[in-house]
This record gives structure tokens, sequence and C-alpha cells, in this order.
């Protein structure tokens, strides 16, 4: 009899698992928000309020590094179907703190439902 459970550490699988664009995508954009929230909430008071620059530089780097995975998952959402109109309002939206975690669910509605035009 067969397990249902296809990762093979006896977990079953999320619906979402970044193997396709769009899930990749929200992952990353999720990520890349986290990165942001840290740097603007944590790292920047601690440089400008405690005079510890080297926070900034950590942080800094973590969200520079997954603002790129973030801009190459769009272009790769792109080419696998995505809408520029989608792809640009993403991006957009990235730049403005907290606002991807609430996109996320619009994201994953497009995910399901195949849509990406």
């Amino acid at each position: 009899m067969s397990s249902p459970c296809k990762n093979g550490w006896g977990e079953t699988p999320l619906a979402s698992d970044a193997r396709t664009p769009l899930a990749f995508l929200r992952h990353v954009a999720l990520a890349e928000a986290v990165s942001y929230l840290l740097l603007l909430g944590v790292a920047m008071p601690l440089k400008y309020l405690a005079g510890q620059p080297l926070p900034v530089r950590i942080v800094g780097m973590i969200h520079g590094i997954l603002f790129v995975a973030l801009a190459l998952a769009l272009i790769q959402a792109k080419l696998k179907g995505l809408s520029v109109k989608r792809c640009l309002t993403v991006f957009a939206l990235s730049f403005v703190p907290i606002v991807p975690f609430f996109f996320d669910r619009r994201i994953r509605r497009w995910e399901t439902s195949g849509a990406g035009k």
C-alpha cells in the first residue's frame, strides 16, 4: 500500500511547496518582506539610536540578496506566463513595508487558479 507522503520525510507536502514559479515567488517575496521589516524596525534603530552600524551591514546585505532573488523570481514567473502587470504590481508592492504579507493571499489565489494573466 503506498503512502500519501511524497517528500520522503514522513510529512505531507504543503499545497504550495515552491515547485511552481508562483509558489517560489511567494516564498521569496515573504522572505524579502521579513528582511525589509528587520532592516527598518531593528537594524536602522540600532544604528541611529544606539550607534551600532553593524546590524545594518548584515541585515542590509541579506535584504539586498533577497531583493535580487525577488527580481529573479519575478523574471522566472514572467517567463512562465505571469503577466507584466502582475509582475510590476508585486515589484512595486515590495517597496512598501508590511504590504507583501497582505498581498500574499492574492498571489496564492493566482497560484491555485492557475491564472497568470
